[in-house]
């Protein structure tokens, strides 16, 4: 079993940075992939950022450049740093690990 806590989530103006973290208990281990996902309204969930256990990280195409996927690994950590932010990137952001997924968090870009 894994629990996944996010925080950091809220409301924003467009242009604007918000920091996600989320903080994993449970059977987890290093080499463990972790992601952030999101689910807009009416939309289905999709990846906006992984990272694996080596530091690669990849990103959906709609937040390269602007979004920034790290962990720390002494604190099972994996936060995601968000800059620019766009009314469409409003959603409620999920982190996933090992099958599990967080309660998540609301985001909210205002134009």
């Amino acid at each position: 079993q894994v629990q996944l806590v996010e925080s950091g989530g809220g409301f924003v103006q467009a242009g604007g940075s918000l920091r996600l973290s989320c903080a994993a208990s449970g059977n987890i281990f290093n080499t463990d992939v972790m992601g952030w996902f999101r689910q807009a309204p009416g939309k289905q969930r999709e990846l906006v950022a992984g990272i694996i256990s080596g530091g690669s990280t990849n990103y959906a195409d709609s937040v390269k450049g602007r979004f920034t996927i790290s962990r720390d690994n002494a604190k099972n950590t994996v936060d995601l740093q968000m800059n620019s932010l766009k009314p469409e990137d409003t959603a409620v952001y999920y982190c996933h690990r090992r099958g599990f997924w967080g309660q998540g968090t609301q985001v909210t870009v205002s134009s």
